[in-house]
């Protein structure tokens, strides 16, 4: 997921670059959502690899 994160961030570093503001806002959005998702999942392994110890 982080993987996906990273390539829609590019393609709105990219788009913002040649203008294309309607595909920049989505690809942030979606880059954005996933990382999120991805920080959530790192969170709660977090959490439930201190609560094996």
């Amino acid at each position: 997921m982080l993987y996906w994160a990273v390539i829609c961030f590019l393609i709105a570093i990219l788009a913002g670059a040649f203008g294309f503001l309607g595909v920049a806002s989505a690809s942030a959005g979606v880059a954005q959502l996933l990382f999120y998702v991805f920080l959530g999942f790192f969170l709660v392994a977090y959490v439930v690899h201190l609560l094996e110890r």
